[in-house]
């Protein structure tokens, strides 16, 4: 290289006295003051060692530089390859905010265009639906009838293939023909008493309306006083209904529940077993909890001594009030026994009244043996009676 067969003597003094050992190469002279930055590009983007590249504190030994990083060429070793590509905006003032913004902006017009477009498409592709449902129930329909026909053209088919007589298709399609009469007389009883439900229903329906107008001119015919509190019940009834419909929901599902645990005991006898002892447990903790309960209400001695001696005193109070109810009682059926006994007495003595006129009547009608006897009896029944009578 030229460089080669230089001299190495030493450069001589320059004008400025400063003596230099041997000239710096270009990569590392001073930047000089005339020389102006590109305002196009930032101080970063120029190549190291250059003029208008910043220079590092320790010189250029201490800068990292990479050999593989310096590719090579015909005229020798080149530059560092810069990070950058082209030149970059520095100041970002309001125009580039607004050519920034005005991009958004037509970027959303065209995603809002884009999105009408497939709003309309898809309100025609409902539209087109719509009428192709249609179509395809009516098509449904034909397609019905057509599978009927074709059906019945296979049976005939079938006959024709199998040698039927005509007797037997005959005695088919009257068969049929019955069934279907049959099938129509059903359908029609069916139709009319859907109707007579339909107007029933409907007539309750104008009942039900008829009384809630009528309870609508009570409402409001009332006070605000009773009106407040109506319209407070009936929030309690709604919440009440409320309450009912989940606890019948519950009571539903505790049922179920119920029914599967007992189906599932009834094919096991360990459950069973199972069951029986869970039961006598019960049984035994309730017999237990009665007894600690009845330990707990039992006091001192003196206390249960007391309590029984006031219970004593209460059940002789009672047992003399009952016997003093008892003996009114037996005054009472005494004086009642003595009144029927009397009402006996004066009962046969009327009788005897009645029998002695029916025998002296008797006498005189038809004096006779047999009468004049009686009349004797009756003397000596009640001779005092019998002699009033002949006084009389």
């Amino acid at each position: 290289m030229a460089s080669n067969h230089k001299s190495s003597a030493p450069r001589p003094i320059s004008r400025s006295g400063i003596g230099l050992t041997g000239r710096p190469p270009s990569g590392i002279r001073p930047p000089s003051g005339n020389v102006r930055v590109a305002t196009a590009m930032p101080p970063t983007t120029a190549r190291p060692g250059s003029r208008g590249g910043p220079l590092g504190t320790g010189g250029v030994l201490s800068s990292q530089i990479k050999v593989a990083d310096r590719p090579v060429t015909q005229q020798g070793l080149s530059g560092m390859k810069t990070g950058m590509k082209g030149p970059q905006r520095q100041i970002l003032d309001k125009s580039y905010y607004l050519g920034l913004l005005r991009s958004k902006i037509s970027e959303l017009t065209t995603e809002i265009n884009k999105l009408q477009k497939e709003i309309e498409m898809y309100n025609q592709e409902n539209s087109v639906y719509l009428s192709y449902e249609k179509r395809a129930e009516t098509l449904a329909v034909e397609i019905k009838d057509f599978q009927g026909q074709l059906a019945d053209y296979n049976m005939l088919v079938d006959k024709l293939n199998t040698n039927t007589e005509m007797e037997e298709v005959m005695n088919d399609y009257n068969m049929l023909k019955a069934q279907n009469d049959r099938e129509t007389q059903s359908m029609d009883v069916i139709f009319t008493e859907r109707q007579a439900k339909e107007k029933q229903i409907r007539s309750v329906e104008e009942e039900v309306e008829q009384e809630k107008q009528a309870a609508d001119g009570i409402i409001k015919n009332m006070s605000p006083e009773k009106q407040v509190k109506y319209i407070e019940m009936k929030t309690t009834n709604e919440k009440l209904l409320q309450e009912l419909d989940t606890l019948q929901q519950q009571l539903d599902s505790l049922n179920m529940k119920k029914e599967s645990l007992e189906t599932e005991i009834a094919h096991s006898q360990v459950k069973q077993e199972a069951v029986l002892l869970y039961e006598k447990l019960y049984e035994l903790e309730s017999h237990r909890d009665q007894m600690i309960a009845e330990d707990k209400s039992m006091g001192s001695p003196m206390e249960e001594r007391e309590r029984l001696l006031k219970q004593v005193k209460e059940d002789n109070q009672e047992i003399a009030s009952m016997e003093r109810q008892l003996t009114d009682i037996k005054e009472k059926i005494n004086q009642f026994s003595e009144e029927i006994r009397q009402l006996d007495m004066d009962l046969e003595e009327h009788q005897a009244w009645a029998t002695l006129l029916l025998g002296m009547v008797a006498h005189i009608l038809n004096p006779n043996t047999e009468d004049r006897s009686r009349s004797v009896q009756m003397n000596l029944r009640s001779p005092g009676l019998y002699n009033e009578l002949q006084d009389s």
